[in-house]
């Protein structure tokens, strides 16, 4: 499993280890780390040509201290300094003495940016603020202008580290070297895209057991997923009620079906009326026109997908002592005072959109700010609450770390994906796992089989749907 910590607790931890170790050691081992996969971007050292981009702060010396050891390999290095009063002394002293050389801001730094084999990022540290200045902002474009590649210092200059918000310009990198732990923004959008690929150097911190986020990998899901016993049957594995679809949008419970179908509940039940489309597609389906309260026992509900204005029904399984995941429609439909009262667990996976109509917000504010979102989300619905997107969040209204997946595809963004997602995170639900639990599970495998059924290509939901057992068999592998 990966973490990301706060900024305040990764600096708690530093001044922690910083007070046992001598003086400057900790800045060496990052400078070590960043000079490492530096080396390792460029392949050969001797003769290239790297220019540090240098602000007042530790990420600052850290570039320095780095450029100052891929000087004595044999590299062309000089430092840029946007505040050369305040640049970090010591870092500075060892990149002159290993032949280094500085330059100011202006066209003359600019140039040595477009003639660069590699530009190192440390322009701001992860306590930065807003976007960049018009100095870093210029210096930042050329780099992207050039053929140089990019290299930021534990978070890309211009991103919010705790947030993974973007308030303006910003460097775009093409590694970020982080140390000690991921920070959010690294794993969240819009900052995500901001980073490139992720390397982590470890110096040694302390950390406490519970992170901001978690970005759960396949051995994490592995030991999530139901797997059934010998002496197991269908209904020991769970039932999972689909509440879904109408006269216009029968699809939309054919392909919630088709998740449920898929993540190990030991059968499905349909109430509504696209029975005879489901019953087609999917035989095995349990299918019932009585309602809700009728259909049989379940272990836990989906309801919303395709519902249109069918808040009766929305209403009649919000009302239920099971599990319920709200999807769709249902967002819409279900009164929140009633969600609130629900003492079973509650799911519920809006996209962006359907997120900022439930928040009274414009949806472009829930996109640029998707952490700060989803938890208030799951505090005012007193929810467990999945927050769809390139990377979809999961929090829980207890609070504690929020998760975060990242293993979908652009080719996800298809009509009837999230009814997918919401059979499968049922059925998941059914089979006894925990809200958190199953709307992560579920996300993790939906973006695996997004990448299985596109493989580079469009595909449609069902596709999608078909390739869930191929990503189950990949995680369990």
């Amino acid at each position: 499993m990966r973490t990301a910590y706060s900024v305040e607790t990764v600096r708690t931890a530093e001044r922690a280890l910083m007070a046992r170790l001598p003086d400057g050691a900790l800045m060496q081992r990052a400078a070590a780390g960043l000079a490492a996969a530096c080396a390792d971007l460029l392949g050969r050292v001797y003769g290239r040509r790297v220019v540090l981009l240098v602000g007042s702060g530790d990420n600052g010396g850290d570039a320095l201290y780095a450029g100052a050891r891929l000087a004595r390999r044999g590299a062309g290095v000089a430092a840029v300094l946007l505040s050369p009063d305040r640049a970090h002394p010591g870092g500075l002293a060892a990149l002159r003495r290993a032949g280094g050389t500085v330059a100011r801001p202006g066209g003359t730094a600019e140039d040595l940016v477009a003639r660069a084999d590699l530009v190192v990022d440390g322009i701001v540290g992860i306590g930065g603020k807003g976007g960049l200045r018009p100095d870093a902002e210029a210096l930042a474009r050329a780099a992207r202008a050039s053929r140089a590649a990019v290299v930021a210092v534990d978070l890309p200059s211009g991103v919010e580290a705790d947030t993974g918000e973007v308030r303006g310009a910003a460097v775009r990198a093409d590694l970020t070297v982080t140390f000690g732990t991921h920070k959010p923004g690294l794993l969240i959008d819009p900052a995500r895209e901001y980073a490139g690929t992720v390397r982590l150097v470890d110096i040694g911190l302390e950390l406490p057991p519970e992170a901001e986020l978690e970005a759960l990998q396949h051995a994490d899901v592995a030991r999530l997923l139901p797997l059934p016993a010998a002496e197991s049957d269908k209904y020991r594995r769970g039932v999972v009620g689909v509440a879904a679809g109408s006269a216009r949008y029968p699809g939309a419970a054919v392909l919630a079906v088709s998740g449920a179908l898929r993540g190990g509940a030991g059968a499905v039940r349909y109430v509504g009326p696209a029975g005879d489309a489901v019953i087609a597609r999917f035989p095995e389906t349990l299918v019932s026109d009585r309602g809700p309260r009728e259909a049989g026992r379940v272990q836990a509900w989906v309801v919303g997908p395709g519902a249109g204005d069918d808040a009766a029904t929305v209403a009649e399984v919000v009302e239920t002592d099971v599990p319920v995941l709200i999807d769709a429609d249902g967002l819409r439909l279900a009164d929140r005072d009633a969600v609130r009262a629900r003492t079973a667990p509650t799911l519920m996976t809006p996209h962006a959109g359907e997120a900022a109509a439930l928040l009274g917000a414009a949806r472009e504010e829930v996109e640029a700010a998707r952490l700060e979102a989803v938890r208030k989300l799951a505090l005012r619905y007193g929810a467990t609450v999945l927050l769809k997107g390139s990377t979809t969040l999961v929090a829980d209204a207890g609070g504690g770390a929020v998760r975060v997946n990242a293993t979908g595809t652009p080719w996800l963004a298809t009509a009837g994906s999230g009814d997918v997602l919401s059979g499968l995170a049922g059925s998941l639900l059914a089979s006894g796992l925990p809200a958190l639990d199953a709307g992560s599970a579920a996300a993790y495998l939906h973006g695996l089989a997004g990448r299985y059924a596109a493989d580079g290509a469009p595909a449609g939901a069902h596709d999608v749907a078909a390739a869930v057992p191929a990503a189950w068999r990949d995680v369990c592998g």
